[in-house]
């Protein structure tokens, strides 16, 4: 039977969100003009005013804003209530550029929580469970935003963080943790730690899994689900927009509830910028309509995915998204291919490898190079010359049938690629453009 933290609004009719949406829109743009002097100027440049935005219908006369007008307002210029009422601020990791500075009111934070609890609550969890929260704690946005959540759901919530993976183990094991949240890729990695410790999923009490911060695909969803013996699902998020918690999966795991009322999201042509109908895949584009210290109006999150309004079969009315494939400043283009590593890690894991891999794409004499390093399992591991070959070859031909574009595969030994306690470092572009 499937649960809710707050079934009125996660199960609210079309009309009913609609008019949420309309009601805070209104309001949030009139905070916004008269709070942020930054985005006012950009309203009135588009020639746009408060009164012109009576409903989400006018939602697209408003300019958008991008992580370069954050960089240009560093620290506070986006700040939308005086400082004395922020109680908490979080960061990006600044690795393209200036850190972004998210500021919370305590109304931010209780809507922020409350969002994170209805995707535990969609995993599974209740105030019977344990949670172990392995994201890291901090300026990241993980850790805290799941551990808010987790303790409004009324879990006794273990406040992990990332790294010392034996522990980890341990305190799942000793605690009776049913529920981890961290980065797939980690999860990965618990599971790899398991294996060399000669435990199975049937040695540890995990049911369920709640794992986002990086882009991660369906065969290494299945591969985390085996290893751990869990049903791990998807929460979608960033630091602009609040954290994890403004989508998030159900039981269904067929897309990802936005939490509609509180964001509003469309999908636009990243080129033209023009609003895409329901269903074409197109950037993500989101407007949090109720966060008030760090108000974000159309904020161009640069992921690639779609949107459905289709029934879901959980009851939940909420749009869904799919699971982005990629980012557009995360995709690489290869010889002027468009190349996403998502695609690359599908094609590993068909093949039976783990999604412990790394790019490496570089330019020698104004061309492209591509490699791509991938590590063996320890059952694939092999010194025959011939095998591992063979092997390389059946990798660069399903990449080639994948991507259009041949890539150097180079299969190296197990635990030789560095292991990250955060987010995967997946791509190295040593190119100067």
């Amino acid at each position: 039977m499937e649960r809710y933290y707050q079934q009125e609004a996660e199960c609210a009719s079309r009309e009913e969100i609609t008019k949420i949406q309309n009601e805070k829109l209104v309001e949030q743009v009139r905070h916004v003009w008269d709070n942020v002097p930054y985005y006012r100027k950009k309203m009135e440049k588009a020639g746009v005013t408060p009164d012109d935005i009576k409903s989400i219908e006018d939602l697209h006369k408003l300019p958008f804003m991008s992580k370069t007008d954050l960089r240009e307002t560093y620290p506070d210029g986006l700040l939308g209530v005086p400082r004395k009422d922020v109680v908490r601020i979080h960061s990006t990791s600044g690795t393209t550029g200036k850190r972004v500075i998210a500021y919370y009111s305590q109304e931010d934070l209780d809507m922020w929580e409350t969002c994170c609890a209805r995707a535990l609550v969609a995993a599974g969890a209740t105030d019977e469970d344990v949670v172990q929260v392995s994201y890291g704690y901090g300026l990241f946005t993980g850790g805290l935003g799941l551990h808010g959540g987790s303790q409004k759901v009324g879990c006794m919530t273990v406040p992990m963080s990332s790294g010392n993976t034996e522990r980890q183990i341990m305190f799942i094991r000793d605690l009776n943790a049913s529920v981890i949240c961290c980065t797939p890729s980690y999860a990965a990695y618990l599971g790899e730690t398991m294996v060399e410790m000669g435990l199975g999923p049937d040695d540890i009490p995990l049911k369920a899994g709640i794992f986002g911060a990086e882009a991660w695909s369906e065969e290494m969803r299945k591969n985390i689900e085996a290893t751990l013996g869990i049903k791990a699902y998807d929460i979608y998020g960033l630091t602009e927009l609040s954290g994890p918690g403004v989508a998030y999966e159900c039981s269904e795991q067929h897309g990802m509830h936005i939490n509609e009322d509180h964001f509003i999201a469309e999908i636009i042509d990243p080129d033209t910028l023009e609003v895409l109908p329901d269903g074409s895949t197109g950037e993500l584009v989101f407007t949090a309509i109720d966060k008030k210290a760090f108000p974000m109006m159309r904020y161009r999150t640069k992921d690639i995915c779609r949107l459905t309004r289709e029934k879901c079969s959980c009851g939940r009315t909420f749009i869904r998204m799919a699971k982005p494939m990629g980012r557009s400043d995360d995709m690489l283009i290869i010889r002027g291919v468009n190349v996403f590593p998502s695609q690359i890690e599908t094609v590993l894991l068909e093949h039976g490898y783990q999604a412990n891999y790394q790019i490496i794409v570089d330019r020698v004499n104004n061309t492209d190079t591509f490699d791509i390093q991938v590590e063996m399992t320890p059952e694939m591991f092999t010194d025959n010359v011939s095998d591992i070959t063979k092997a390389q070859n059946e990798l660069m031909s399903g990449l080639v049938n994948m991507l259009g574009i041949k890539a150097k595969v180079t299969l190296v030994a197990p635990q030789t690629i560095a292991r990250s306690e955060g987010k995967a470092v997946r791509v190295i572009d040593k190119r100067k453009i």
